[in-house]
């Protein structure tokens, strides 16, 4: 896979993250959040898990997986196109892209889990790989809020240069633990960026601290949301022009209005006049 750079656009990886990026599929961005970015996520993840944790059919000590959460707070409609990830996104994936899914996940203490492993997109996307010369169709972001200072504290985990074979058909029986894995050990404010091909999922959370990750998914704009079918008024409202065009907002729709991107799509996402 290479780096993907417009007319004006300066690159933003070195040379030995595009070479990690090429071989083993996935990237991690150290500090790409402030410790004050980390504390007011925190403090909104926290009251949303403690809101789940009240209805009356959840169980106690479960976990949390929220998506679309950017029509429930402006903190994570900021994160969309945050400076210092975005710019990575644009490197890698080219200005005709859109956001698919906004996540909270929380993984609680659970010494008896299995964890999983698996590809991300579905039956079609599952038996897709990219070839080195070609854009990614998605890639995900995974924000840390979690000091993650050792293993089997619920890590994400990864196979490096799985990106480019197939997925055993069935798994793995034993799930996220094959020796090829990697469990990160990162720190909160860390972001790990990765292809849908890639072998990932997390292990069990072995520790007594919850896990708090954020996800955001960016797929070419000819792609489908996976969380969310239309962005809804009141959210377009609150987003910058940019914003609402990762969103959908392509103004007025004719055929091929996705697959061919408005005039001003490069201009508008990257800020670069092409």
């Amino acid at each position: 896979m290479e780096t993907v750079l417009i007319e004006g656009q300066t690159s933003v990886l070195t040379d030995k993250q595009k070479r990690q990026w090429k071989e083993d599929g996935y990237l991690v961005l150290k500090d790409a959040l402030s410790s004050e970015e980390i504390k007011n996520l925190t403090a909104v993840v926290d009251q949303m898990y403690e809101e789940h944790l009240k209805q009356p059919d959840v169980k106690p000590n479960t976990g949390l997986d929220r998506r679309n959460v950017m029509k429930e707070n402006d903190i994570f409609v900021e994160l969309m196109d945050h400076p210092v990830t975005f710019p990575v996104v644009l490197e890698l994936m080219g200005p005709y892209i859109g956001l698919s899914m906004s996540e909270v996940v929380i993984r609680p203490t659970d010494p008896e889990g299995k964890g999983m492993l698996h590809t991300d997109g579905g039956q079609a996307m599952g038996q897709m790989r990219m070839a080195e010369s070609s854009i990614p169709l998605q890639i995900k972001l995974q924000y840390f809020l979690t000091d993650l200072p050792a293993p089997d504290m619920g890590n994400f985990t990864l196979v490096p240069g799985s990106h480019n074979r197939p997925f055993p058909e069935g798994g793995f029986k034993e799930g996220p633990y094959i020796p090829e894995a990697l469990q990160l050990c990162v720190n909160a404010g860390d972001v790990a960026i990765f292809p849908h091909p890639m072998w990932h999922g997390f292990v069990a959370n072995r520790s007594d601290t919850p896990r708090k990750t954020l996800i955001y998914c960016y797929v070419q704009q000819c792609m489908r949301a996976f969380d969310y079918e239309k962005a809804s008024p009141e959210l377009l409202a609150r987003c910058t022009p940019r914003q609402q065009r990762l969103i959908g907002d392509i103004g007025e729709w004719k055929y091929g209005s996705y697959f061919y991107s408005p005039p001003d799509q490069a201009e508008l996402i990257t800020g670069i006049t092409v």
